[in-house]
């Protein structure tokens, strides 16, 4: 519909998820009629996360190093891995400071609609990472929806013989919803009535 860059820009926008044609083209314009100095922070931004970020060696979190802070911090409770679907889950449950474990990040969740399936994600990884003694409970904290629960089910059964403890968070997350926005109270009581969970 336009020319050149700003139709470039225009697509590059709208392949971002949840942003559709009449979004980016909005952000695009917002953009093009913006401040140099504000344009010039926001490419500066994005380079940087291209050249700088990455995902810890050890769960998967997002880093800017080979190990995230998480891995890092002695103080956290070696014992207990809490699973997740996204780094983004992490950030929503460290906000409610009622969780001082460690985490394992599966970058996304079983969807054989989507042709994700379990060896697509960080699995194998969290094997290798139960198969240490210290490790006596593993959380699984994927979304309430039907890829999530897909998921936990698989790592239910794939850990039922493991002698580690398998819970489940609890009620107070809405079924369909995402972790991301819940808030901190509704995941806090979730945490504290987690459940164990058996085949």
């Amino acid at each position: 519909m336009y020319e050149g860059p700003i139709q470039t820009l225009i697509d590059e926008l709208g392949r971002l998820p949840g942003i559709g044609p009449k979004s980016a083209q909005r952000i695009a314009f917002h953009l093009l009629n913006a401040d140099r100095d504000d344009v010039e922070r926001l490419a500066t931004a994005l380079r940087e996360v291209a050249d700088k970020v990455r995902f810890c060696d050890i769960c998967f979190n997002v880093s800017e190093d080979t190990t995230c802070r998480v891995c890092r911090d002695p103080r956290r409770d070696q014992a207990t891995i809490c699973v997740v679907e996204e780094s983004k889950d992490v950030a929503a449950i460290e906000r409610t400071r009622e969780f001082r474990g460690l985490y394992h990040v599966l970058g996304g969740a079983i969807s054989p609609i989507d042709h994700v399936g379990p060896e697509d994600l960080h699995i194998a990884e969290l094997l290798r990472r139960l198969s240490s003694p210290v490790v006596t409970e593993v959380i699984l904290a994927t979304d309430p929806n039907l890829e999530g629960e897909a998921t936990a089910t698989y790592l239910t059964r794939l850990l039922a013989n493991t002698g580690i403890t398998v819970s489940r968070l609890a009620s107070g997350l809405p079924v369909g919803g995402d972790l991301e926005f819940a808030d901190e109270i509704t995941l806090g009581r979730a945490f504290s009535g987690r459940r164990a969970v058996g085949v």
